[in-house]
């Protein structure tokens, strides 16, 4: 029993990446995205390694799983975070980004327990963050709503508004008294 305390306590730790695995999901191409490399380094593999298992089995990942990026997303992805430049030490090839469905299929190709693991884990992210949207999505109507009905009654309030300004300028009028000259302070002479 203690065994297997002690593995499932190692298997959890071994488990917890560095960054949260929701920050490491990118958009491009108006799509949720997780980096080969990012993705390697969570299954503990090199990502030469996975990007080779994945080429072995291309027939798994259509353009919708998976995609190679451009050179001008990588310049995006480059400012926006501190990435060596292709060639210089670092990457020499563009780098391929997957969908929730290509990580989904990535368990099919890389089946250690660490990746059935992390895969697990990475589809529940994409999860959350689907439901994350929906519940923003559901924020911005309620709010759309409520600044729709702030417009009508301040419409309403402006013209009650002009409507006493008017009153009050006839019972002026009406009621016109003239109002004496204030004497002088001071000396006279």
């Amino acid at each position: 029993m203690l065994g297997a305390r002690r593995f499932h306590f190692e298997m959890t730790n071994a488990l917890t990446p560095a960054l949260p695995i929701e920050r490491q999901i990118r958009y491009f191409r108006s799509q949720k995205v997780m980096l080969d490399s990012a993705l390697a380094e969570l299954y503990g593999v090199p990502t030469k390694r996975l990007n080779e298992a994945v080429k072995r089995n291309l027939d798994r990942f259509p353009a919708d799983f998976m995609f190679q990026l451009t050179t001008a997303e990588i310049e995006i992805l480059r400012s926006q975070f501190a990435t060596s430049k292709l060639g210089g030490g670092g990457r020499r090839y563009l780098p391929y980004v997957f969908t929730e469905h290509g990580v989904a299929m990535l368990s099919s190709v890389l089946t250690s327990p660490r990746a059935v693991q992390m895969n697990i884990l990475i589809v529940r992210a994409f999860i959350r963050m689907r439901e994350l949207v929906a519940t923003n999505k559901d924020l911005a109507a309620r709010v759309e709503k409520l600044e729709t009905g702030q417009q009508q009654t301040a419409s309403v309030i402006e013209v009650l508004a002009e409507e006493i300004d008017g009153i009050a300028v006839e019972l002026r009028e009406m009621h016109a008294v003239p109002i004496p000259a204030k004497a002088k302070m001071g000396f006279r002479h």
